[in-house]
């Protein structure tokens, strides 16, 4: 290469050499400026979460179409559904027999996440209390019973108040001076009953007696049913029972006698028979619990609600009762509902002619909790043991 073509090569690199160091210092030079932020839109507030539903389950001796006992507890189920609506979820599990049935079904329920559980059969009491134990977190209720722990409670009705008012209904109608109970279980719960029912009837018509059949069982329609047709036999023209289904009222009305519904509303099962119904009503005290159970109030209590606390009533009384009994009922259960008036109230004197409450004594919650004994004008013995 020539000297003049070196010095030209030379000068065009030089020239662009300078234009590239002019675009790099151009280029370095230029201010980076930050990314603007991307608008966004403002987070939504999230919504609380909704409380999980208290769980509670009930427990049956019976089917809840047994039209009495189980029926009624499963209106009351029913009312807590009204009232709470989506804060409760209720379920129930029917026809357990009580003892080790029992167990594994109270067992199974508190391990389902049930929260409250109830039981809803006096022999439910010693397999509640044992499971009751395991469960500290859970909170039992028993009908009928009288144990409890820092977490099981009881409740029951005034169900001698009707049995008495039935009574002074019976002592009116009877043709014979004969009564008739069917009987279940030998425990105070009936036994009251049973005493109620006579000094009731012995209250309008001092010649009454009173004859029982014991069944051994809370449901067995066939059973209650022969029960019922024996004490026909043997004389008794008005029946009642502390049995759960209708078949005592139904045989009555096959023999032309009377009878009445118990537990629950049974005057449409046997029209011409039926000379009123003894009912309960659970819901107000299952609203409770519940509502208990919701605020953090529960407590360990025993609860015993009856004309008072309108939790049990003697209804649709057949016109063929004679104004003059239907007076007397009106008496005695305005004096229940007031306090004034008890079934039990002295002198009580027993079959075997032993004074088992003195004269002028009102009988307190632990008499009534050791009845034993049948009143003077109930025929029999009482057989030992359930």
């Amino acid at each position: 290469m020539t000297d003049h073509s070196k010095r030209r090569w030379l000068r065009l690199a030089s020239v662009a050499c300078v234009a590239a160091s002019a675009a790099f210092v151009a280029g370095c030079g230029k201010k980076e400026e930050p990314p603007k932020p991307t608008a966004s839109a403002p987070a939504a507030a999230s919504a609380p979460a909704k409380p999980e539903p208290l769980k509670a389950a009930w427990v049956y001796v019976g089917p809840v179409g047994d039209a009495g006992w189980t029926f009624a507890h499963d209106q009351g189920r029913k009312a807590v559904e009204a009232e709470f609506g989506d804060k409760v979820k209720t379920t129930f599990v029917e026809k357990v027999p009580e003892g080790a049935d029992a167990e594994r079904v109270f067992r199974d329920l508190a391990a389902q996440g049930n929260k409250i559980i109830f039981a809803t059969s006096f022999g439910f009491m010693e397999p509640m209390l044992k499971v009751a134990a395991e469960f500290p977190d859970v909170k039992f209720e028993h009908a009928t019973g009288y144990k409890t722990l820092p977490n099981m409670r009881v409740y029951d009705a005034r169900f001698y108040h009707d049995a008495y008012i039935s009574g002074i209904i019976a002592g009116g109608m009877t043709k014979t001076n004969t009564l008739g109970f069917v009987a279940t279980f030998p425990i105070p719960e009936v036994l009251r009953n049973i005493n109620a029912y006579t000094l009731g009837a012995q209250s309008v018509n001092p010649k009454v007696k009173t004859k029982v059949v014991w069944v051994s069982t809370w449901f067995d329609p066939p059973k209650e049913g022969d029960a019922a047709q024996t004490l026909i036999n043997q004389g008794a023209d008005v029946l009642l029972q502390n049995t759960d289904s209708s078949a005592v009222l139904q045989t009555a009305e096959k023999n032309g006698k009377y009878a009445f519904g118990w537990d629950s509303d049974m005057s449409a099962v046997a029209p011409k028979a039926h000379l009123a119904s003894n009912v309960v009503y659970w819901g107000p005290y299952y609203k409770k619990a519940i509502k208990d159970v919701l605020d953090g109030t529960w407590k360990t209590e025993r609860t015993i609600w009856g004309k008072p606390e309108g939790a049990n009533d003697v209804i649709k009384i057949n016109p063929v009762v004679p104004e003059a009994v239907r007076k007397k009922v009106e008496e005695a259960a305005a004096g229940l509902k007031a306090g004034t008036l008890s079934p039990f109230m002295g002198p009580i004197v027993d079959s075997t002619g032993k004074e088992r409450l003195a004269k002028g004594v009102m009988a307190d919650q632990d008499w009534k909790d050791k009845v034993d004994f049948y009143v003077r004008g109930v025929e029999g013995k009482i057989p030992s043991g359930k």
